[in-house]
């Protein structure tokens, strides 16, 4: 028994030398490129996602504002209209399955951080926090960060954050 037990540690730590050796590499073909560069300063987006988009991703010109590129990722709810009346329903998820996992993984991993920190009372984030439960929340801050990326790609910026802007 200790010998199979040896042999999959053995099999765990040749796995895990792997995944590092691809994560570094990830990150280093993050750094040089300059649009992966740019969507790193954003809160929530790492080597992998920026890569992604920078890859996968059309070009932002080919979307008219962020909704579209959101719903081109699957990150809008479905839409049910008739005679004028507009209902949202669940989100559509069709789209690019990849790049959404990976910016709705983000938007976990801003939450967990922001929750440890504390949220600004009364923020939109703290507002749907109380109403929302958590994964539909991260599901909704990943379509804001979907819309400012296509901002952040189509004027060739780096992140601003909006609660600095506003406290400027």
């Amino acid at each position: 028994m200790r010998d199979e037990c040896h042999d999959l540690l053995e099999q765990i730590s040749e796995q895990t030398a792997r995944i590092e050796a691809k994560t570094a590499k990830a990150r280093s073909l993050a750094g040089t490129n300059d649009t992966a560069r740019r969507l790193q300063t954003m809160p929530g987006v790492g080597p992998q996602t920026a890569l992604a988009i920078s890859s996968f991703a059309p070009p932002m010109d080919s979307f008219k504002r962020g909704r579209d590129f959101a719903a081109w990722l699957g990150l809008v709810p479905r839409q049910y209209t008739s005679g004028g009346k507009e209902r949202l329903g669940r989100m559509s998820k069709a789209g690019q399955t990849d790049i959404r996992y990976l910016l709705i993984i983000g938007a976990m991993s801003r939450l967990t951080l922001l929750a440890r920190k504390s949220i600004q009372e009364g923020s939109w984030l703290a507002r749907m926090l109380h109403r929302k439960p958590l994964m539909l929340v991260a599901i909704a801050l990943a379509n804001k960060m979907a819309r400012a990326i296509w901002a952040m790609m189509t004027k060739k910026e780096h992140y601003r954050d909006p609660a600095r802007a506003v406290s400027a």
